[in-house]
């Protein structure tokens, strides 16, 4: 998006401040699933990882915790604290997060080196598919949403960072740093 047509901070945080994520929602839970579930098959036990945009309500942080991985947060809005970023992680999410990134590039390389070598990056979004329905998808008309992204970006972003991708199953990839 234009970056004329983004809303100011105060406008995105009244907006994510209406999504209802709950940590012990279900639904929400299964719909996370997508992403934590075959994340999971690839960590070892007790891997130490970060929630980037992990929003009010970290769901996924618990649910990586009960599965007994270590989950430091962050959060521009929510969880601001900037020691997170100064840490190295065996595997990094991102879910529902990079679609509002302003300077996508700049967070994809601040998220390599988030990572430690063999580190995992689990990205969740909704992949831009169909041209000739993209003025009327629902997932543009979110005024925080201002970047879209196909399987062929994701995949262009993997060969020029350096690292393997899976598509696992729709819309969710994990990224490996060598």
């Amino acid at each position: 998006m234009d970056s004329a047509h983004w809303l100011a901070p105060e406008q995105e945080r009244e907006i994510y401040d209406l999504h209802d994520n709950a940590p012990d929602d279900s639904g929400y839970r299964r719909f996370l699933s997508k992403l934590t579930t075959p994340l999971l098959d690839r960590l070892p036990e007790g891997a130490r990882g970060l929630e980037f945009g992990c929003g009010p309500g970290p769901a996924l942080a618990r649910m990586m915790e009960e599965a007994g991985m270590r989950v430091s947060l962050y959060d521009p809005f929510y969880y601001p604290e900037s020691a997170a970023l100064d840490q190295r992680y065996d595997f990094v999410t991102c879910t529902e997060v990079v679609e509002h990134l302003h300077r996508p590039h700049e967070v994809f390389r601040e998220l390599d080196c988030l990572l430690k070598p063999g580190g995992w990056l689990g990205v969740m979004t909704c992949f831009q598919t169909d041209d000739s329905k993209f003025a009327n998808w629902h997932y543009r008309r979110d005024p925080t949403h201002v970047v879209f992204y196909r399987e062929t970006t994701m995949a262009w972003l993997a060969d020029r960072l350096g690292w393997t991708m899976e598509v696992p199953v729709k819309d969710v990839v994990l990224f490996r740093k060598p």
